[in-house]
């Protein structure tokens, strides 16, 4: 069987699937309920400076989006870092690792941007055994507000600061967890790197307003009939999250950079696209909150046998596998040319693919008098719609057209077209016109 066990930046775990900073590692009991039921490692609920006590609302914390069969696909949290006292968090990680000294813990830190103050909490958080530290530079609610989380991933200079802060006073591995609440995040990420990070995370959560009360006229989650903006998390958000990976994964300034994986993971097929576009690890939240810890078992279970399937045997092997193949637009072939195919026999004539592509794109799906439904090549652009809109898996595919096969859309022989030159950097790729 494929090995899972990982070593993420000195970091030994038996698996790759961590659970993030978070409700669900927010104490000891918790935590112990996470590694009996299998995980790698966590990253402890974000430890606070002593000090004003972190005041937590007493309402509802949680808003939703859900998907037409009421399965929950994005969380907007209202929920601040920590509410519990500093000294309660750090005696139970001690006793919590040193009971599972084969498990990762990792604590989650948000101090003031003042250097004494990240110098007295990394002294104490060391002294729990904790195998590294991650600085929370992404909560992009209620500690923002306050010249914390995200206030600080949004602007690069200080992100190297505090990190220059943190290798200097701690010895063990410095994770930088990264806001998605920014233009581009290579600048964030570079800003890491070049304050000593040993690695990123990413992404936090999503600046959000999931929905709006029309009876109140309030957002939801609504506190005394008012709302807040939270931060976005869950399955809606995993697309973003790749994108960011892949782009600190591919960037010349940050190649190398390990990077933990965040947003939406929720089955071992997640898992493994994540660790394809340059992940080490993958850290789960939203997907622990809705189905429990032991929907871990699951997940490894799946990346296993993929794995075996594919003759890997490590984790390492899979890890930025997907990377060499992300490429700027003006550089995909555009000599690859497919044409939409519909399978008469799975075909359940509900004409969806036939209403999108009338309405909407190319008018190149014609409807018969008894509902059959058929691909009209000359004006099959190739958009791929009618495979997203079709409910029927595999009903709709895109066949590719041969090399030097006629192209009854513009007459022209695929590979051959006029008005093509050479780009100096992918031969063949980008039009003259």
């Amino acid at each position: 069987m494929a090995d899972l066990t990982t070593d993420f930046v000195g970091i030994k775990s038996p698996n790759p699937f961590w659970l993030a900073s978070a409700p669900p590692t927010d104490k000891e009991y918790n935590v112990r309920r996470a590694f009996e039921a299998g995980w790698g490692g966590v990253v402890w609920k974000t430890l606070g400076a002593e000090g004003p006590p972190v005041v937590n609302v007493n309402g509802p914390r949680y808003g939703a989006i859900w998907g037409a069969d009421r399965r929950l696909l994005g969380l907007n949290n209202i929920e601040l870092i920590t509410d519990r006292p500093l000294e309660v968090n750090l005696e139970e990680m001690a006793r919590v690792k040193a009971d599972w000294p084969d498990r990762a813990l990792v604590a989650s830190i948000m101090v003031p941007c003042e250097e004494d103050a990240w110098k007295n909490i990394l002294a104490r958080v060391d002294e729990t055994g904790a195998d590294g530290i991650e600085l929370n530079f992404g909560c992009p609610h209620g500690m923002a507000e306050r010249g914390m989380g995200s206030a600080v991933g949004q602007v690069p200079e200080y992100i190297e600061m505090v990190t220059r802060w943190c290798k200097k006073y701690y010895d063990k591995p410095v994770i930088v967890k990264l806001t998605p609440n920014i233009t581009d995040i290579r600048a964030p990420a570079q800003a890491a790197k070049n304050g000593g990070a040993d690695a990123v995370s990413l992404i936090n959560t999503i600046n959000s307003i999931t929905s709006v009360n029309l009876d109140t006229m309030s957002p939801e989650p609504s506190i005394d009939g008012k709302g807040s903006h939270g931060g976005y998390c869950g399955p809606a958000v995993k697309p973003i999250a790749m994108n960011m990976v892949a782009e600190i994964a591919r960037d010349p300034a940050t190649h190398g950079l390990p990077i933990s994986g965040i947003g939406g993971i929720t089955t071992w097929r997640d898992a493994a696209e994540f660790l394809s576009l340059g992940a080490g690890n993958v850290q789960v939240c939203t997907a622990a909150m809705t189905y429990g810890f032991r929907i871990v078992s699951e997940m490894k279970a799946g990346l296993s046998a993929w794995m075996d399937e594919k003759g890997y045997t490590s984790v390492d092997q899979v890890v930025g596998r997907a990377v060499p193949n992300v490429t700027d637009w003006q550089y995909l072939n555009l000599n690859y040319v497919t044409k939409a195919r519909i399978s008469q026999d799975d075909c359940i004539k509900c004409g969806r693919c036939f209403a999108a592509c009338e309405d909407t794109s190319h008018q190149a799906i014609a409807m018969s008098a008894d509902r059959t439904f058929t691909v009209i090549d000359e004006e099959c652009v190739a958009c791929n719609l009618c495979v997203d809109v079709c409910p029927v898996e595999n009903c709709i595919t895109m066949e590719e057209l041969p090399k030097g096969a006629i192209d009854p859309r513009t007459g022209k022989k695929v590979g051959e077209y006029a008005n093509w030159t050479t780009h100096p950097n992918n031969p063949g790729a980008v039009a003259a016109e």
